[in-house]
């Protein structure tokens, strides 16, 4: 029997995911998060992404962080604050054509209660990607 609580992990402690899949070709979904204004709604205005491992960015509300990995056109993974944030796309083929899994997940987060806060921060981004991206 499992008592740990959703969203507890052993090796990542809290974490949250949220995903969305989108009508649109993975590289559309890609070029628009990982450019300038796909940034912004994910990180914060002002941001300039850095794509070189271990390279530092620092937003606007003063969290800094590093890029751990970043691999064009797939994801995109980096320190913010004392947590770790990653961003994917990813392609899934369905009767209608490709689409694009745009992917968000946090992890290292302090407790149920930030888990339930990024929660709320990643479904607001992904509706606001869809939203920019002109997908109803």
């Amino acid at each position: 029997m499992n008592s740990k609580p959703v969203g507890l992990t052993q090796d990542a402690g809290w974490e949250i995911g949220v995903s969305r899949t989108l009508p649109l070709p993975p590289s559309a979904v890609w070029d628009f998060i990982a450019g300038p204004e796909g940034v912004a709604l994910w990180l914060g205005e002002g941001v300039e992404l850095p794509t070189a491992t271990g390279e530092s960015y620092r937003t606007a509300d003063g969290v800094s962080g590093e890029i751990r990995s970043y691999r064009p056109g797939d994801r995109i993974r980096l320190t913010y604050g004392t947590t770790v944030v990653q961003v994917a796309v990813s392609a899934v083929r369905s009767a209608s054509g490709e689409r694009a899994v745009l992917r968000f997940h946090q992890e290292h987060l302090a407790n149920a209660d930030e888990r339930e806060r990024r929660r709320a921060h990643w479904q607001a981004v992904a509706a606001e990607v869809k939203e920019a991206l002109g997908v109803v």
